[in-house]
C-alpha cells in the first residue's frame, strides 16, 4: 500500500478518533445519551460544542482528501509530491482537531487551509506532473 493510501487510512481513522472528546463531553453533561445523542450533542457548549464541530468538520474534510488520493493514483501520478501533500494533510488535520479543542481560532483557520489546499493540489497533480 503506497503513502497516500495510508494517509486516507489514518484520515478516516482521525474521524473516529475525534469522537472521542465529544463522547467525553456528552457524558460530563448528565451522560451520554444513546437515544438521543444528536440532541444531546446541539446542546452541547464551549468544549464539547467545538469537539463536536471538530468531528463533523472531519466528515466534511475526508472526501476531497480521499479523492485527491485516488485522482493522482488512476492517473499513475506517483512521486514525493503526491507523498508530501498526503502527509502533509493528516498533519495539518491532527493539528487542526488540537487547535479546535484548544479555541484557538485563528491557527485553526491556518491549518485547515493547508488540508485544503494539499486535497486541492492532490486533485491537480496530474496536471502538475
Amino acid at each position: 500500500m503506497t503513502l497516500p493510501f495510508w494517509c486516507v487510512l489514518i484520515s478516516a481513522l482521525l474521524i473516529f478518533l475525534a469522537k472521542i472528546p465529544v463522547a467525553k463531553a456528552m457524558n460530563a453533561a448528565g451522560g451520554y445519551d444513546n437515544h438521543h445523542p444528536r440532541a444531546q450533542q446541539a446542546r452541547l457548549t464551549g468544549f464539547g460544542a467545538r469537539a463536536l464541530a471538530a468531528h463533523q468538520n472531519s466528515f466534511e474534510a475526508f472526501p476531497l482528501f480521499a479523492v485527491g488520493v485516488l485522482m493522482a493514483h488512476v492517473t499513475q501520478t506517483h512521486g514525493s509530491l503526491v507523498n508530501i501533500l498526503a502527509v502533509t494533510f493528516v498533519v495539518a488535520r491532527v493539528l487542526y482537531l488540537l487547535l479546535y479543542w484548544a479555541d484557538l481560532h485563528w491557527q485553526r483557520s491556518l491549518v485547515w487551509v493547508v488540508g485544503l489546499l494539499c486535497s486541492l493540489l492532490l486533485m491537480l497533480s496530474p496536471a502538475l506532473a
